[in-house]
C-alpha cells in the first residue's frame, strides 16, 4: 500500500475491504442502538444535537454515557463511509454503480443521524424509532450491494434467459420483499412490547400478542419463499445455490431466536441477538438477490 495510504490509486481489493468495513460498521450501529433501547438509555441525552444542559458531552450517568456512545459511533460511520466513497471515486476503471452506491450510503449516515435526533425530540415515538431502525436496514442493504459489486472474484451471471434462472430472479425478489415486510413487522412488535428505550416513552397501543402473530405469519411466509428458491436452485443447479442455502440457514436461526425470546419474555441478550440477526437477514436477502442467475443484469444501475 502506497500513496495516500492506498487512496491515490486504489485497487479493487482495497475498495472491497472498505466496502466490507462500511457494511460491518452499519451492522454495529444496529447492535449498539439495540443496547441503548434495552438498557432504557434512549433519553440518556434528552436533547439533540446537544446531549442536555446546553452541552454536547454526556451527563455523568449510566444512561447518558450509553446514549452518547451510540451517537459517537455515527462519526466513526461517517469516516468509514467517506473513506469508502473516496476509494470508489478514485478507483479505475470507473465503476459508476459503485460510485453511486458509495455516495448514497455516505449520504445516508447524516440522514440517519437526523432521524435519530427526531426520535429523541419526539420522546422515542415508537413509529419514529421504527423508521430509525429501518433506515439503517436500508443502508445495510445498499452497503451489501456495494460489497457484492466490488468483490474481486468474477461474477457468474449464468444464462439469464433460461426458465429456471428467470424464476429464480422472481423468487429472489419475492424473498427480498418479504424480508422487508418481516423486519418492519418486527419493529411493530417492538413498539408494542416492553422495551421502549425509556420508562417515559409511549408504546404504539397495539396488542403485543396480535402484533407478534402477524410478525410470525410473515416469518413463515419468508420460510416458504426461501424454501421454494432453495429447492429450485438445487434441482436446476443454479449458481446461486450456495447463497440460497446460507440464507435459509439464517432464516431458521433467526426464527428460532425469535421464538425463544418470546417464550422467555424477551431477555436482553436474545433481543440484541435478534436485532443482529435482522441485519444478517437483510444482508442475506440482498446477497441472494444479487447472486440469482441473471439478477446482476436485472438490477444493475446503468448509465
Amino acid at each position: 500500500m502506497s500513496g495516500w495510504f492506498g487512496f491515490r490509486a486504489p485497487t479493487l481489493t482495497f475498495l472491497y475491504r472498505w466496502a466490507i468495513a462500511n457494511l460491518a460498521a452499519n451492522v454495529l450501529l444496529v447492535v449498539t442502538g439495540g443496547a441503548v433501547r434495552l438498557t432504557g438509555s434512549g433519553l440518556g441525552c434528552p436533547t439533540w444535537p446537544q446531549c442536555g444542559g446546553g452541552k454536547y458531552t454526556p451527563p455523568l450517568s449510566y444512561h447518558g454515557v450509553i446514549e452518547f456512545g451510540n451517537r459517537t459511533l455515527t462519526f466513526v460511520l461517517a469516516v468509514i463511509a467517506i473513506a469508502t466513497w473516496v476509494a470508489a471515486m478514485r478507483y479505475r476503471p470507473v465503476d459508476r454503480t459503485a460510485r453511486r452506491l458509495a455516495t448514497v450510503v455516505a449520504l445516508g449516515i447524516p440522514l440517519q443521524a437526523v432521524i435519530g435526533g427526531v426520535t429523541v425530540l419526539t420522546n422515542l415515538n415508537p413509529w419514529v424509532v421504527s423508521l430509525h431502525f429501518l433506515a439503517t436496514i436500508g443502508i445495510i442493504s445498499l452497503a451489501t450491494w456495494l460489497v457484492f459489486r466490488t468483490r474481486p472474484e468474477p461474477l457468474d451471471r449464468g444464462d439469464a434467459t433460461t426458465v429456471p434462472a428467470r424464476l429464480a430472479v422472481a423468487l429472489a425478489w419475492t424473498v427480498y420483499a418479504v424480508t422487508w415486510v418481516t423486519i418492519y413487522l418486527g419493529t411493530v412488535v417492538t413498539g408494542a412490547g416492553p422495551h421502549a428505550g425509556d420508562e417515559k416513552a409511549h408504546r404504539n397501543s397495539l396488542d403485543p400478542a396480535n402484533a407478534s402473530q402477524l410478525h410470525a405469519d410473515a416469518v413463515w411466509t419468508l420460510v416458504g419463499a426461501a424454501f421454494a428458491l432453495i429447492l429450485l436452485a438445487v434441482i436446476a443447479g443454479l449458481a446461486m445455490k450456495r447463497a440460497a442455502l446460507i440464507f435459509g440457514g439464517i432464516v431458521l436461526l433467526q426464527g428460532l431466536i425469535g421464538y425463544i425470546q418470546y417464550a422467555t419474555h424477551l431477555p436482553m441478550v436474545l433481543v440484541i441477538l435478534h436485532m443482529f440477526g435482522a441485519s444478517l437477514l437483510m444482508i442475506g436477502a440482498s446477497w441472494l438477490l444479487f447472486s440469482a442467475r441473471g439478477a446482476a443484469r436485472t438490477i444493475e444501475l446503468t448509465d
